[in-house]
């Protein structure tokens, strides 16, 4: 079922989100359906729209969605920064849509986590999916794109860039 985005502002997006146990498996098969149909509504409406973290629909647990060609399901993922090569990209949220913002992110990435059958897993990612996935991952530390922008003129509404 489609869930309400959390804006920007609301006080659960900077939570920490807690790990998911293996016994808590058998119930994320609803929540996963609710990041699907939320990541595909607002597909929809804006246009664009990859991944989500569970934190985004007021769930406080270390999940991730995305959903490019096919739907994958992080748990409780780890993040590894692969090289000293970064890239300076204009990132945009689910929780603020019309809004830009210049950061700063590594060009690669590895992510290792669980999947829905608590296998574990990894992906090596570069260029924008690695952006996507530093960006998705940030949430679940309660962290926002707003939080790591380059500078104060970072911030861009998305009508009135060129």
């Amino acid at each position: 079922m489609k869930k309400e985005i959390l804006l920007l502002g609301n006080p659960k997006l900077y939570e920490k989100s807690a790990p998911v146990t293996e016994a808590e498996l058998t119930n994320l098969a609803p929540v996963i359906e609710d990041l699907h149909d939320t990541l595909m509504a607002f597909r929809a409406e804006y246009h664009a729209g990859r991944a989500i973290a569970a934190p985004q629909i007021g769930v406080g647990k270390r999940i991730l969605y995305m959903c490019i060609d096919k739907p994958v399901v992080f748990i409780n993922p780890e993040l590894e920064f692969i090289g000293d090569e970064k890239m300076e990209v204009m990132d945009d949220c689910m929780s603020f849509p019309n809004l830009l913002v210049k950061v700063v992110r590594c060009k690669k990435c590895k992510i290792k986590y669980r999947d829905m059958r608590w296998r574990e897993r990894e992906m090596l990612l570069e260029g924008d999916l690695s952006e996507l996935i530093q960006h998705e991952y940030d949430h679940l530390d309660g962290i926002l794109a707003t939080m790591r922008a380059v500078d104060k003129r970072s911030f861009f509404i998305k009508q009135e860039r060129s």
